[in-house]
C-alpha cells in the first residue's frame, strides 16, 4: 500500500517501483523486472555461463597456481569468421592465445557453439571444463587429462 502525506502544503512523496504506477511511461508495460533479483530466474543466461566458466576456471587456476598465475579467462559469444590457420574449418569452442611481454596468456571460451552443443546443465559443465582443459593444456604443453581428470569421467 502506497502510503499519502496529508500535510497541506507539502509535495508528496516520491513513488517508489512498488507504486501505483503499472506501466512504463508509454503504456506499454511494467517499469521493473518480472522476476526479483533474489530469484534464480532473475539471471540470464550469459550471467549463468560466465559464471560457469569463471568458476571451473577459477578451479583448473587452483590446480596449476604458479603457472597460471596470470591466465585470463574470456567468454565472448561467437569465434570469429576468419578462423586462424592452424584451425580446421569446424566451428571452434575455445582458443588459447600464449601469453607476450604486453599481454597474459589467455584462454577464450565461445558461449553459442558450447551451449548449442548440450542439453542439461550438467552435459554445459562438463563440455564447458573439458574445452578449458584443453586450451590450458596446450598452454601448458600436457595432455587435457591431466589438466582435469574429472571432466573426461563418462
Amino acid at each position: 500500500m502506497h502510503g499519502m502525506d496529508l500535510e497541506p502544503g507539502r509535495a508528496p512523496a516520491p513513488r517508489g517501483p512498488l507504486g501505483p504506477r503499472r506501466r512504463d511511461r508509454r503504456g506499454r508495460g511494467r517499469r521493473w523486472d518480472l522476476i526479483p533479483p533474489h530469484l534464480p530466474g532473475h539471471r540470464t543466461r550469459r550471467e549463468r555461463f560466465d559464471d560457469l566458466v569463471a568458476d571451473a576456471g577459477a578451479a583448473l587456476t587452483e590446480r596449476f597456481p604458479r603457472r597460471l598465475a596470470h591466465l585470463q579467462v574470456l567468454v565472448e559469444e561467437v569465434p570469429s569468421a576468419d578462423p586462424a590457420p592452424w584451425e580446421e574449418a569446424q566451428v571452434v569452442l575455445g582458443r588459447a592465445v600464449p601469453g607476450t611481454r604486453e599481454h597474459p596468456p589467455r584462454v577464450v571460451v565461445y558461449r553459442r557453439p558450447l551451449e548449442t552443443r548440450c542439453v542439461t546443465a550438467t552435459e554445459l559443465e562438463m563440455l564447458v571444463r573439458q574445452v578449458l582443459s584443453e586450451q590450458i593444456g596446450s598452454l601448458l604443453s600436457i595432455a587435457p587429462e591431466d589438466v582435469d581428470p574429472e571432466a573426461w569421467d563418462l
